[in-house]
């Protein structure tokens, strides 16, 4: 056989259809929910998914205040930062962050789990949360799902 009868397809930026989505966050597990949101992020959820592209969805997180950790991780787990200065080591519990920037919890388990690269910061960048049950992205139409139905 001197020729092949099928070709891999490999997606790009031109021939990707991205969909939004909106998940609400209610009495969902922190890590459970981070990571199907970042699969479908990454797009790993559509048949055309290619490792080097954007080929994932813009996905709206609601009720962000609502989610929920497993054990005591509430109050023991640390966020740990360094400010860049001498003595600048700074710890924070997501009990606290859930009080002032209820957002920046799922915004952190997320983003862990996107690659460390210039498309993990693209991808990052289709991801929306909100505290409230209200977003401003009424006019992309977005499709609502079922966040437990995604493998």
């Amino acid at each position: 056989m001197s020729t092949l009868s099928y070709k891999t397809i490999s997606a790009n930026k031109n021939t990707v259809k991205k969909e939004w989505v909106l998940v609400d966050a209610e009495n969902q597990t922190v890590g459970r929910l981070a990571t199907r949101v970042a699969n479908i992020l990454r797009g790993k959820t559509k048949p055309c998914y290619t490792p080097h592209v954007d080929c994932g969805d813009n996905v709206i997180i609601i009720n962000a205040e609502k989610i929920v950790f497993t054990g005591k991780k509430m109050t023991d787990k640390i966020y740990q930062h360094y400010t860049g200065y001498p003595g600048g080591q700074r710890e924070t519990t997501p009990a606290k962050v859930l009080a002032t920037h209820p957002e920046r919890v799922l915004e952190h388990a997320i983003r862990g789990m996107l690659p460390k690269n210039r498309l993990g910061a693209a991808l990052y960048r289709n991801l929306y949360v909100y505290a409230g049950s209200e977003h401003p992205h009424q006019g992309q139409n977005p499709k609502v799902i079922n966040i437990n139905d995604i493998r």
